[in-house]
Order: C-alpha cells, then structure tokens, then sequence
C-alpha cells in the first residue's frame, strides 16, 4: 500500500480554514488565536484526523456506487431478437 501525505489545501481554502479556526476560537474560548497557532491546528487535524474523515468519505462514496450499480446488469438487459422469439 502506498502511503500518502497529509492532505494538503490550496493556498485560498487553507487561509479560509485558518480563519474559521479563528472565529471558532473568538465564539468559544477566552482568548483569541493568532495565525500561527490556528495553521498548526490545521495542521495537526488535517494529519491526525484527515485521513479518518477521508476514508471514511471513500467508504460512503463507494457504498453509494455499489447500490447504484448493483443491478446494472438488470435494468441495462434488453432481450434480443423478441420478435423472432415469439414466431418461434
């Protein structure tokens, strides 16, 4: 199995992501973060529970395929040839 890095966001969702982190801290606990300290969090979440959050998102993604695709071979079957079976 390969391994892979942390997930990484582009530059414009990881500033908003810093900046929710932010304002999380501002409405919940008694003192703000600064920029610094918000990335780092980021950070640690993005390694530490990213690629729970993402397995997971495969699972489901995958799950959701499969019920769609189960019978595929069912509703995509047409009988061939139905007029000449029917003389028959």
């Amino acid at each position: 199995m390969r391994t892979k890095a942390a997930i990484a966001l582009p530059d414009i969702q990881r500033k908003q992501a810093i900046a929710a982190v932010q304002q999380y801290f501002a409405d919940n606990m008694d003192e703000p973060i600064g920029d610094l300290k918000a990335g780092l969090l980021l950070d640690f979440v993005l390694s530490e529970l990213g690629p729970s959050i993402y397995n997971k998102a495969i699972a489901d993604a995958r799950l959701f395929f499969e019920e769609r695709t189960s019978d595929l071979g069912a509703i995509c079957y047409h009988d061939e040839f139905p007029t000449s079976r029917k003389k028959a």
